[in-house]
């Protein structure tokens, strides 16, 4: 799994991993966010960052008791995996953070540590939608924010995300791979001097190149460990069936 500092990352709009905008009557609408924010002051210039990034990663073949590969093996698709609660759990790497909790259909809440920063204390909470299929899976952002004191919730209203992570595979005798690709999208007021007085450019342009420099490094890493993941499950059903 992502280490805690990874995930501090993230949490701190360093870095994120995957998802997209929705609204659903069945999630409280004080967590549903749209992706254009409303602003009391139309003159407040707003920066737009983005990172995209599209991995593949090769898939084992089908397994047989043995933990081996083998043509005759009983097989374990990676679609049923990430059907599973053990492969909705691994893609949305439950194992660390705070707490994770059942919402709806396919939709869970997920809270990271608490990140510090000066003398504040922020918990970022996500919700998000997990949508496998026997041949997709899509994972979503509905909502982000930040619980903590009252001035660090006030910065919720002072920026929206889209995030949506797009796992699609092929598994032919030929080849077998797992693809991902993610899209990321910040859109933040500025609003405090000096970046007040700078250009959108100034801002937007090392923001894309941090934003995209973490997303780079981070999909890889949860390609491996999702993987990982994948082959521990096949092996606990090998057990099962011993």
């Amino acid at each position: 799994m992502m280490t805690s500092n990874e995930l501090t990352a993230i949490a701190r709009g360093e870095a994120n991993t995957s998802f997209a905008f929705s609204t659903r009557s069945t999630v409280d609408a004080k967590w549903v966010r749209q992706i254009k924010m409303s602003s009391p002051n139309p003159n407040v210039k707003k920066a737009n960052l983005s990172a995209t990034k599209k991995e593949r990663i090769e898939l084992p073949n089908n397994y047989d008791y043995d933990g081996n590969c083998g043509s005759k093996a009983k097989a374990y698709h990676i679609s049923e995996f990430l059907s599973h609660p053990s492969g909705i759990q691994a893609m949305l790497n439950t194992s660390a953070l705070q707490s994770f909790q059942f919402l709806d259909t396919n939709t869970y809440r997920c809270v990271l540590p608490k990140v510090q920063f000066l003398n504040f204390e922020a918990a970022p909470v996500m919700d998000l939608r997990v949508t496998p299929t026997d041949k997709d899976c899509t994972v979503q952002l509905l909502s982000c924010k930040f619980e903590g004191s009252d001035i660090v919730e006030s910065q919720n209203d002072r920026f929206s995300a889209f995030m949506i992570n797009h796992m699609t595979w092929n598994t032919n005798d030929s080849e077998s791979f797992l693809e991902v690709e993610v899209k990321l999208k910040l859109c933040l007021e500025i609003y405090t001097r000096p970046f007040s007085l700078l250009p959108i450019s100034a801002v937007e342009r090392p923001g894309n190149l941090m934003m995209q420099a973490l997303v780079d490094r981070l999909v890889p890493l949860l390609l491996r460990q999702l993987l990982q993941d994948y082959d521990k499950w096949v092996q606990q059903k090998f057990e099962e069936f011993a």
